[in-house]
C-alpha cells in the first residue's frame, strides 16, 4: 500500500492514537506524541498541512521499529 500524499500532521496523530499515542506537548508548529504500549516512546511531528512523503515514511518506520511491525502492515493498519 502507498502511502498517503496529503495526509497534515494532525491526522498522523488521530490515525496512531489505535497504537496508544496521545499528543502530550504542542511547541509552535510541532506535536509531541507518546505511548506507553511496548515501552514508553515519544515522536514528533510536525503540524503541517501535507506532510512531506519522506518524512511520514521516516516517522512510520520509527513507530514500526517500537511497536515491532513492518511499514506495510503499519499503513493497512492506520490508513487501510
Amino acid at each position: 500500500m502507498k502511502l498517503p500524499r496529503d495526509l497534515s500532521g494532525r491526522r498522523l496523530a488521530k490515525a496512531l492514537r489505535s497504537l496508544g499515542y496521545e499528543i502530550t506537548r504542542e511547541t509552535g508548529s510541532h506535536l509531541r506524541l507518546t505511548t506507553t504500549q511496548q515501552g514508553e516512546h515519544h515522536l514528533t511531528i510536525a503540524d503541517h498541512d501535507s506532510l512531506r512523503v519522506g518524512t511520514l515514511a521516516a516517522i512510520l518506520a520509527e513507530v514500526g521499529a517500537h511497536h515491532q511491525i513492518d511499514r506495510a502492515r503499519l499503513v493497512e493498519q492506520l490508513f487501510g
